[in-house]
């Protein structure tokens, strides 16, 4: 766009994230001196990239923070808190945690975080089989694994496959920390400086408040973006992971990524990077 200085933003083909950015993809809201470049891939391929430092801000997995905290800040609007529910892990049978620590459990990647927070429920080296995460259901329920590991819509429709929940990771997570349980949040490179890391920042919770005031219609923007979601289950899963938490993390939502990149370095999995630095806010 002539005139504006280009900014890749990162994020989830989902209809969380599509609902969040709804006025900037679709030029509802201003967008001041910048021109946002949607590029929506998978959060495995995110966090990849990151590890790369291709994009200018990117949504990523909280796993996968420490490994790019030295490039990428963490913004304080953005997150994706799972306030007592998060991922599940799924199956035939009702597995108690016990019997799922010998069996095979597909899961959406190493890098995200409800792979960081089953390895912190199960062990570190559970058996796994990496799979795209919208095709984990399937393939459980196929019988090619004996487990799956959900994120994303597949909490809402998991039952549709005729499987059951083992194990939901947020309310794990809430017994045993009392904390909600942190899984993604947004990033912005270090190299755009302070002053320009600052006023994207503000434009992004802009965008997230601008969505939560014009719901309905972002609602419908973000059905595109959902897999056998109808609008009733759209807005659910939105009300799920857009919320209070999104647009600013609080005190409980920093304790709470300081909390899990802590266990998770306890265990080999994460190297050190606490206390995490907020931008904005």
């Amino acid at each position: 766009m002539a005139g504006k200085i280009d900014i890749q933003l990162g994020h989830s083909p989902d209809p969380d994230d599509a609902f969040m950015f709804y006025g900037l993809a679709t030029g509802a809201m201003d967008s001041g001196r910048y021109n946002f470049i949607h590029v929506l891939q998978d959060i495995q391929t995110l966090n990849e990239r990151a590890m790369k430092c291709e994009l200018e801000i990117t949504a990523i997995s909280l796993h996968a923070y420490p490994y790019v905290a030295k490039n990428y800040a963490l913004t304080a609007c953005g997150c994706s808190m799972g306030d007592n529910y998060g991922p599940m892990i799924v199956a035939k049978k009702p597995f108690t945690m016990e019997e799922l620590r010998d069996k095979r459990i597909a899961i959406p990647g190493t890098m995200t975080t409800a792979f960081l927070a089953a390895s912190l429920a199960l062990g570190k080296g559970f058996r796994n089989v990496v799979k795209p995460f919208d095709e984990i259901l399937q393939y459980v329920e196929a019988g090619h694994a004996d487990a799956g590991l959900i994120i994303h819509e597949g909490q809402l429709t998991f039952a549709r496959h005729g499987l059951s929940c083992c194990l939901d990771l947020g309310k794990w997570w809430m017994e045993k920390t009392g904390l909600p349980l942190p899984l993604g949040g947004n990033v912005i490179r270090r190299d755009l400086g302070m002053e320009r890391i600052l006023e994207i920042t503000d434009i992004l919770k802009r965008s997230i408040q601008f969505s939560l005031d014009h719901r309905e219609e972002a609602v419908k923007y973000a059905l595109r973006f959902g897999r056998d979601m109808n609008p009733e289950l759209a807005d659910q899963f939105v009300g799920m992971y857009v919320n209070k938490w999104t647009l600013d993390y609080g005190t409980r939502g920093r304790d709470a990524v300081n909390r899990l990149l802590d266990e998770g370095a306890g265990i080999g999995m994460v190297p050190k990077c606490t206390p995490v630095e907020f931008i904005g806010g």
